[in-house]
């Protein structure tokens, strides 16, 4: 087959925009230039490779498969072109991460640490819900994943680089506030507000409760630290939330509880597949992360 690299890149911004006019603004040409280089593509592979249907592209089985080639392709090419960036004593290129929610309260300031002492690099963060941090280390999206809770069904390099302590918080001048060593069945009748189902703090705070044989009485689910924090303060029930969402982004209102079992012992993970080889960028900001568990 007779295929050009710009014709990839083509395709894999086709991919991620989802329509051929925003593949031609991601790669900078015209859409009447796009969608030759895909129809000339389609025509080498011999097969169709996506189908637009309502103005959207869905991919073909061909398209899938050529989409997974074209991404481990780039990633191949970013790593060549990292290791003779530093032949040449150049430090530069591209770091693609993705971090649960809940991570998004420390990891920019370590990232603002790492470009700092590596001007040259380019970040691509991704912040979303647990599912979809997976989503993206299935499919091999990025070059390093950031989380609590990291798959059991997936071969992964995994390693811990920093606590996580999750913490009962309640609104402020609550009867419970000012006592010390509470007894979790002392709870029993609290109102709870817990993350979504799927989510790393909800996962560890559910183990925790079945290993301690308590059931809270759940009055609201929400998907965000911050609404359960401003539910919290407005006195909706107690909390477990990350020790980061609270301390790095106090919310008036809201105290820590002194419960005996408490804080639950957590860790953020840095991951990603097993067998992938990172590129020099992600090995150098992988061992960044690293030294942060030493000097804890």
């Amino acid at each position: 087959m007779n295929i050009t690299f710009r014709q990839l890149q083509l395709f894999r911004a086709l991919v991620s925009t989802g329509s051929i006019s925003g593949a031609a603004r991601e790669a900078n040409v015209t859409q009447p230039t796009a969608s030759i280089h895909l129809k000339e593509l389609t025509e080498e592979i011999g097969l169709p490779l996506y189908e637009v249907i309502g103005r959207t592209v869905h991919l073909t089985e061909a398209g899938k498969e050529l989409a997974t080639t074209a991404r481990v392709m780039q990633n191949e090419w970013e790593t060549f072109e990292q290791k003779v960036a530093g032949l040449k004593g150049v430090e530069r290129g591209r770091l693609r991460v993705a971090v649960v929610s809940t991570a998004k309260y420390f990891i920019p300031r370590l990232l603002g640490e790492f470009c700092a002492a590596h001007p040259g690099v380019e970040i691509a963060l991704e912040i979303l819900n647990r599912d979809g941090v997976i989503a993206r280390l299935r499919d091999n999206l990025d070059d390093l994943y950031i989380m609590s809770r990291p798959p059991e069904d997936l071969a992964l390099e995994d390693r811990v680089f920093l606590p996580n302590p999750l913490v009962i918080i309640a609104p402020k001048g609550h009867p419970l506030a000012r006592k010390k060593g509470l007894e979790l069945k002392s709870l029993a009748h609290e109102r709870f507000i817990m993350r979504e189902e799927g989510s790393g703090t909800r996962l560890a705070t559910d183990a925790h409760f079945k290993a301690q044989r308590f059931t809270p009485k759940v009055r609201l689910v929400l998907g965000s630290n911050e609404a359960i924090k401003e539910a919290v303060a407005g006195g909706l029930g107690l909390a477990v939330v990350s020790i980061h969402a609270l301390r790095h982004a106090p919310t008036p209102g809201v105290v820590e509880l002194d419960v005996s079992s408490f804080p639950i012992a957590s860790q953020w993970h840095v991951v990603y597949p097993n067998g992938r080889r990172l590129s020099p960028v992600a090995r150098v900001f992988e061992a960044h992360l690293i030294r942060l568990q030493s000097t804890k």
